[in-house]
């Protein structure tokens, strides 16, 4: 008894307090901005359990409950029964997906007399200690695929699953773990293909319909195929070493491309698409030829990259326009800026603007906001309550929030750095890569900047599912690395 006294006593000295301190910053602050964007003209008690303002304290009580028993539990068993845990959240999933309880379109609350709850929030710690656990084992190799599909089937399961519950948004939470995949020795190509595209896609579908010159050739097709065609000379020049082969054959492109440009401008205008389109072909060609000749695998997925590239970019111009449902189509064009739907999908966005806009330098004032307390703003207390922040606390104030949020980023970073073990280190790049994630969304989705997904700003949006889930994230690993000294494992 004595010695596990002493244990504790030790992980307690061990804790990082930092982070601890703004944890619980970040929890008053969230409490004030639920408070301002729930509270109604008139109302007298802010602490009523009849309130949002109430609830939250409730939550974030428990929360702070929830995190001092995390980090009272030996940090073995997180890794013990990472697999377990992992797999009841899996079913946990699996069985919301028939859950007859649909609110706001999506059937991802389990309903359980007045609580309600969200697995998908959960799942996400679930995942994390999972993914640790795999990439911790040993002889578990990055490069290997096999390893490597592994560690990528942990992550697009739980992915699946909350996609079958009508949540997209949460689902693309879980992309964030390529962070910490990058982090752990992933091919930055693949990094580099993701962000790809993202570039194809808003490129090609923002410039679709413009032509180029006096031709009838879509400047987005165009470009994205110039794109494609630059990107894998690059990757040529980078991963084959091969300087001067890229030079002579973005030299012959540029020639081509420039003469029948300049024969559809001023002889016969065509379509330079099919052009573009024989360029690509013929570098896919050659790459696959040189990959036979010098048996070296990094021209074959180099033209992999290539025609996924172009496959990609055709096939997501179908979904956009065959596949998405009309309100999801109305709000990717109204984000890229070829609709103005103010009434319609960017109501909420333009809204969030207006009150942000209006808080100016110092803010409102708490509970002074204009925009939040006559309800303008839709979902103002969960995914667009960075808007109440504005509002009320103007630039500043969203300024410190943005640097409270920036030193939990940073200090993250240390830890996971700090990590001895394999486990922890992953574990913490991955609570890192959720955090990071959802604060650039959700704050971006408020300003306009990114799509508006429904994913909740952490320890400020309202609500239990969401508070407990990043506050597993967060106090699981401050256990973790309480423990870094302890050689036990």
């Amino acid at each position: 008894m004595a010695q596990a006294a002493d244990k504790q006593q030790g992980v307690l000295q061990s804790l990082d307090k930092w982070t601890i301190v703004i944890y619980l910053t970040l929890l008053v602050f969230g409490w004030i901005s639920v408070c301002g964007a729930s509270y109604t003209y008139g109302s007298t008690d802010i602490f009523s359990l009849d309130t949002r303002s109430g609830m939250q304290i409730v939550w974030i009580g428990t929360s702070i409950a929830l995190g001092f028993i995390l980090l009272m539990m030996d940090d073995r068993i997180y890794n013990t029964f990472s697999y377990v845990i992992y797999a009841l959240l899996l079913i946990l999933l699996f069985v919301t997906i028939f859950n007859p309880h649909e609110i706001k379109g999506s059937r991802s609350w389990l309903v359980l007399g007045p609580l309600r709850l969200q697995p998908a929030e959960f799942a996400k710690f679930a995942t994390a200690l999972a993914i640790s656990k795999l990439m911790s084992t040993y002889g578990f190799d990055m490069h290997r695929w096999k390893d490597f599909g592994m560690a990528l089937a942990v992550i697009f399961v739980p992915m699946l699953f909350i996609v079958a519950q009508k949540e997209t948004g949460s689902a693309l939470v879980y992309l964030s773990f390529f962070l910490m995949l990058y982090r752990e020795g992933m091919k930055g190509g693949i990094l580099f293909t993701g962000v790809a595209m993202v570039i194809y896609f808003v490129i090609g579908i923002k410039y679709e319909h413009i032509m180029l010159f006096d031709t009838p050739t879509s400047v987005g097709q165009f470009v994205v195929l110039l794109l494609v065609q630059s990107f894998t000379l690059i990757m040529l020049s980078i991963y084959c070493k091969a300087h001067r082969e890229a030079r002579i054959l973005a030299g012959t492109a540029i020639v081509v491309t420039l003469f029948f440009l300049a024969f559809a401008e001023y002889v016969i205008p065509f379509n330079l698409i099919w052009i573009q389109l024989l360029l690509t072909v013929s570098l896919i060609l050659y790459l696959l030829y040189r990959a036979l000749a010098t048996r070296l695998r990094s021209y074959f997925f180099i033209a992999l990259f290539a025609f996924g590239s172009a496959g990609f970019f055709y096939s997501a111009d179908h979904v956009l326009n065959h596949v998405l449902k009309e309100h999801q189509r109305v709000r990717i064009n109204v984000l890229l800026g070829l609709e103005e739907d103010l009434a319609g999908a960017g109501y909420n966005v333009h809204q969030s603007e207006i009150a942000i806009g209006s808080g100016g330098l110092k803010g409102k004032g708490f509970l002074n906001g204009t925009q939040t307390k006559l309800k303008f703003v839709p979902e103002q207390d969960t995914d667009f309550i960075f808007c109440t922040v504005g509002e009320e606390e103007g630039f500043l104030g969203s300024a410190g929030v943005l640097l409270l949020f920036l030193a939990l980023i940073l200090r993250l970073i240390y830890l996971a750095e700090r990590q001895p073990f394999t486990f922890g280190r992953v574990y913490g790049y991955c609570v890192l890569s959720v955090f990071l994630f959802h604060v650039f969304i959700n704050v971006g989705m408020v300003l306009g900047l990114t799509p508006v997904i429904g994913i909740p700003l952490p320890f400020f949006s309202y609500g239990g599912s969401s508070l407990w889930g990043f506050t597993l994230l967060l106090f699981i690993f401050l256990r973790i690395d309480a423990s870094r000294n302890l050689k036990h494992r």
